[in-house]
């Protein structure tokens, strides 16, 4: 951190001068033994003077101490610093071994003949023993200051021992207390040693200021600027308050007792406020750490998150390192995460795709805006598709520091739509090789779209008719009467597929007249109408009313056949009783786009999917064949129910204006769930044994065929719900349920009320199941014979676990 680094070297500033200053003072002192200036011996008002042991131990000491602030120590100035502090502490360890036994080494006057004894009881030349005591104490601190190898507490608690000698020295003089000065009735330590033993002192304990006690006095934090405040504290205001007390004591204004507790009041008031400023800073601190661990956890459940996520996510600095990454980036790449944060791209990856990947996010960079592409990579075991979304993370200011990545294997399903494209390009060619003509117009009767056939029976090329009114193809006596039927078809709420082949003509090129046969559907997708028109030649027909009738009856024939196969029978699963019901249309060829299927997954779970192609004909139920082989095959690969619809809505992208509602279950047996997905579809009615009919709540996507293929559309969500053993879904197209002049609500509470009735005293097997279908359509659909839409009802009993019992 800068301000961390910046108060170390404030400190490791202070230290030098500190020593650089002692060094002065020991030098002013020989200087004084050496040209017999007393002042510089001796301070202002000091019975001591410094001795020439002393002065050349505290210059010593100073000079070693400089260098040992002087990081990296080189060899030369180890050996200088250790010398310096082995002559200090010997000086001051031979002085000290002369007050103990009384024996005099020869070393007091070695330098200088001492004319500076003032009491009796000194020896000329020796230093205090305080000194001595002082000076031993400083050697041994900067020869362990000067091993990197000893903790810097070896050093830095004999500096703060240093430090307090002298500063009893100095409290001694400010104070007018000898006592202070001296041990017993030795001599007193020099006032101008004091000054340098504090000066020492500070130099000692700050020749490390990253580590032991000093380091945590100087750290950037919270603790670091409490505690040097409380040091401050301590160094300034207790002396202070005792030369206020001393100076009322020696003014009179109060006695030694008053004094003492005037003392005591100041200490208690002073350190009083410390504590409770201390509490302050306490309690932020409490407030920080409590934030931090909030944010640890946070990033915890978002790694989490990112590691459970099968995707590969990443989350680079601005340069392009990793700070971030999932365990499916680390499989795709077989690096340890460890190995891959910190690093950039060109670091961890193959030289082609990092170059690849920095272009890319550089590009979104550039554009300020998350950015979503695909592309094919080559990897070791073959190429694969892959989805990127790159966007950035922003601070608070709105600029980016941060590039976040997801990457999705998307070759399965770009490989779906590269099927259902091929899909659509056979369904195109199937629609131009149809023996009528197809005419498709909007909601204004406008012609949009015209197969080849067209050519043949009227005589105009398909591109000629784009952009004309249809009923520009009917004689002009008859075309107020064409225009007539195909608005009213229009205003029906729910207009369904018809064909009509009653007093209809076209015109051909040359001007005749015909008489067609016209096959009638709609599609509304949110604003927009299109009108289907297959139109038919039937003037043979009409000579021919009989071989017509006939024909008519084996086009119904072949459009049951074609309904059925395309619709198929779903698997019959003995652990899964079901009862289906299919009613086609009266009102249409008798063919339509609903289906059902039963689709077992796996020993415990089976897909349920229901599913209406809006509009009636061939057209909706090749449409609604191609649907369900696309539902069956997507369930089979066992992707989840949102997943397929997404698929589904691919699919049905590609097909010219078509939209299809649908929704797929997928019942677990061994868990009791079941996970649904709803693109549009009415609601699933689940009846459990012991509780009446409701319906499974879950989130109702747009119909498939309404997202744009070329955006992002609306996302299909999925939902779990329990369910309890022996209940029954009914699923079913709105045909079962949509009337003229009703409320479909109503319709389906009615459709709920009748199943638990139905069911009440009937046996859970298909038979039962089998009955209750029958009762459903019989009471929603009265007449039968008359109803105007496809209409599927799918009845599946869940299974119940042996040894429990069943619905009666």
């Amino acid at each position: 951190m800068p301000y961390q680094q910046s108060a170390l070297d404030a400190a490791r500033l202070v230290a030098r001068g500190a020593a650089l200053l002692a060094a002065v003072v020991g030098a002013a002192g020989l200087s004084g033994w050496v040209f017999g200036l007393e002042l510089l011996r001796r301070g202002p008002g000091s019975d001591a003077a410094m001795s020439a042991n002393t002065a050349v131990a505290l210059l010593a000491l100073g000079v070693s101490l400089l260098l040992v602030t002087r990081r990296p120590l080189t060899p030369g100035m180890t050996v200088v610093a250790r010398a310096g502090g082995a002559l200090a502490a010997v000086l001051g360890g031979l002085t000290a071994v002369e007050y103990v036994t009384g024996v005099a080494l020869g070393i007091d006057e070695l330098l200088f003949k001492d004319d500076t004894a003032r009491m009796a009881s000194e020896v000329p030349g020796r230093m205090a023993p305080n000194t001595a005591a002082a000076l031993v104490i400083g050697g041994v601190a900067v020869l362990c200051a000067s091993a990197a190898r000893l903790p810097a507490w070896t050093s830095q608690i004999p500096g703060l021992a240093v430090l307090t000698l002298g500063m009893l020295r100095i409290y001694g003089f400010a104070y007018a207390v000898p006592e202070l000065e001296r041990f017993g009735a030795y001599k007193g330590m020099a006032l101008y040693t004091g000054m340098a033993l504090v000066l020492l002192g500070i130099a000692a304990f700050l020749a490390r200021p990253d580590r032991g006690p000093a380091g945590l006095l100087m750290n950037a934090g919270t603790t670091g600027a409490l505690g040097r405040r409380l040091f401050v504290t301590v160094l300034v205001v207790p002396p202070l308050l005792g030369g206020l007390v001393l100076a009322g004591e020696d003014a009179g204004l109060f006695g030694a007792r008053l004094g003492t507790a005037l003392l005591v009041c100041g200490h208690v008031a002073v350190f009083t406020t410390v504590v409770f400023a201390a509490l302050v800073v306490g309690r932020r601190v409490e407030l920080a750490h409590a934030r931090a661990a909030w944010q640890v956890r946070q990033n915890e459940l978002l790694q989490a998150f990112m590691d459970h996520t099968p995707a590969v996510m990443f989350v680079k600095d601005l340069d392009g390192r990793f700070l971030a990454v999932n365990t499916t980036f680390e499989e795709s790449l077989g690096l340890p995460r460890a190995r891959v944060l910190g690093r950039r791209d060109r670091d961890v990856m193959p030289p082609d795709l990092a170059r690849q990947a920095r272009a890319a996010d550089l590009a979104m960079l550039a554009e300020g805006e998350p950015t979503q592409h695909e592309e094919l990579i080559a990897l070791p075991g073959g190429s694969r598709s892959f989805l990127t979304s790159l966007f950035p993370l922003k601070n608070a200011s709105g600029a980016p520091y941060a590039v976040c990545g997801v990457v999705t294997d998307i070759t399965d399903r770009v490989a779906a739509q590269r099927e259902v494209r091929r899909a659509n390009r056979r369904f195109l060619a199937l629609l131009e090789s149809a023996p009528d003509a197809l005419l498709i117009t909007d909601g204004q009767g406008v012609i949009v779209l015209a197969n080849a056939q067209v050519q043949k029976l009227l005589g105009r090329s398909p591109a000629d008719l784009v952009g004309t009114p249809v009923v520009d193809l009917v004689p002009a006596p008859r075309r107020r009467r064409h225009d007539a039927l195909l608005r009213a078809y229009l205003r029906q709420v729910d207009p369904r597929p018809v064909v009509v082949d009653q007093g209809l003509y076209g015109l051909s090129g040359d001007g005749a007249e015909f008489p067609v046969e016209v096959s009638v559907s709609s599609l509304r997708a949110d604003e927009e109408t299109r009108v289907f028109l297959s139109v038919r030649d039937i003037t043979e027909r009409r000579l021919l009313e009989a071989e017509r009738a006939e024909r008519f009856e084996e086009h119904r024939r072949i459009a049951y056949t074609l309904q059925h196969s395309l619709m198929g029978e779903p698997s019959s699963l003995p652990y899964l009783p079901a009862a289906h019901r299919y009613l086609a249309s009266v009102q249409d060829p008798g063919v339509g786009g609903d289906w059902f299927d039963i689709i077992p997954l796996d020993a415990h779970r089976t897909g349920i999917v229901v599913g209406d192609v809006m509009g009636r004909g061939l057209e909706a139920a090749a449409v609604m064949g191609q649907m369900r082989a696309a539902s069956h095959a997507l369930a089979r690969t066992d992707v989840p129910p949102s997943r397929l619809m997404t698929g589904l809505d691919a699919f049905v992208a590609d097909l010219a204006d078509q939209l299809v509602t649908c929704v797929y279950l997928v019942v677990d047996q061994s868990t009791h769930e079941v996970t649904l997905c709803s693109a549009g579809h009415l609601p699933v009615i689940a009846l459990p044994p012991d509780g009446p009919a409701r319906t499974l709540r879950t989130p109702v996507g747009v119909p498939l065929g309404v997202n744009d293929p070329r955006a992002a559309g609306v996302p299909f969500e999925q939902a779990t719900q329990p369910v309890a053993p022996g209940t029954t879904l009914a699923l079913y197209t709105d045909g079962l349920v949509e009337r003229p002049g009703t409320d479909i609500e109503t319709q389906i509470d009615t459709l709920a009320r009748t199943l638990g009735t139905a069911l009440e005293g009937v046996p859970a097997d298909r038979e039962g199941l089998d009955q209750t279908a029958d009762l459903l359509v019989k009471t929603l659909l009265p007449d039968t014979a008359a109803h105007d839409d496809d209409v599927t009802l799918l009845l599946v009993r869940l299974p119940v676990p042996k040894g429990e019992g069943h619905r009666a």
